[in-house]
Formats: structure tokens, C-alpha cells, sequence
């Protein structure tokens, strides 16, 4: 069984989740309706990724016999200004997030609950993948602004995610 602390810290985390998934669907939309058919794509898909992780969790609470008990979702921002501008937030999100599951793992670990702990892992190596790829499409647009060319190409390329 969770702790008190525990299971709040990872209701909250859920909650983060499911805001995640919520801001990448806002940023498909904007996509979408700027004609990046591709940045579109890949963050329609990463809003089903967030989701996915917000069940991973549920279900780890409800296999403890608990409730997460579900929260009011943020609105997330509205506003963006380019595709450049939807992975810097993409990646400064992730990073925050990052720093949110690590506090998890501090939690688990001050609440000597090793189960959780290890459950924590799988969140820990997925964050290093959820930095390193907007940091990677961020790289490859700053090359093709530098020669003027390749944003169309890579947008093509972003369709592919699935």
C-alpha cells in the first residue's frame, strides 16, 4: 500500500500527465492550422504518449489498491509563433517534467518505498528520450534556417511518428 505522500505525489504527477497530453493537442492544433502537417502529426502523437503515461500510472495506484482520484486540468497556452517556437517549449516542458518525476523518486525513496521507486525508472529513462528528441528536431531547424532551406523537409519527416 501507498503512502499518504505517496500516492498524493503520484495523483499529481498523473494530473501533470494528463496536462502534458493536453498541451501537445493544443500545439497540434496550431500546427495544424499553420499547414505543419508534420510538427501536427507528431504532436497528436505525443499527446497520446502523455496519455498512455497517465494510465501507466493510474493503473500502478489502482495495482496498490488505491485511487488516484482525478484533478482539474490547466488550460494550456494558446499562443505560439512558429514551429521553432512549439519545440522550445516542447523541450523546456519536458525538462520540467523531468525534474518532477525525479522529485518523485526522492519522495519514494525518503518513504523507503523501493516498489515505487523502481515503478519510478521506466519515467526516468523515457524523460531521457523526451528531452533528446525536441532537442534533436530544435538542432535540425536551426541548420535549416542557417542555409535557408529544409524546414518543409523536415516537417515531411516529423509526418512519419507515429
Amino acid at each position: 500500500m501507498l503512502s499518504r505522500k505517496m500516492l498524493d505525489g503520484l495523483s499529481e504527477q498523473m494530473n501533470k500527465e494528463i496536462y502534458s497530453g493536453y498541451f501537445y493537442l493544443g500545439m497540434s492544433d496550431y500546427a495544424a492550422s499553420a499547414n505543419l502537417k508534420g510538427a501536427a502529426n507528431w504532436f497528436y502523437v505525443q499527446w497520446k504518449e502523455e496519455l498512455g503515461h497517465a494510465k501507466k500510472m493510474l493503473d500502478y495506484v489502482n495495482e496498490n489498491g488505491q485511487r488516484a482520484g482525478l484533478k482539474a486540468i490547466d488550460e494550456p497556452p494558446q499562443d505560439f509563433s512558429s514551429a521553432k517556437d512549439l519545440f522550445s517549449r516542447t523541450l523546456a516542458h519536458e525538462k520540467k517534467v523531468t525534474g518532477l518525476i525525479k522529485d518523485l523518486v526522492r519522495l519514494a525513496k525518503a518513504e523507503n518505498d523501493k516498489q515505487t521507486c523502481d515503478f519510478l525508472q521506466w519515467f526516468i529513462k523515457e524523460q531521457i528520450e523526451e528531452e533528446a528528441t525536441p532537442q534533436g528536431i530544435l538542432d535540425k531547424m536551426i541548420c535549416a534556417e542557417k542555409d535557408g532551406k529544409g524546414l518543409e523537409e523536415l516537417d515531411s519527416q516529423l509526418i512519419a511518428r507515429r
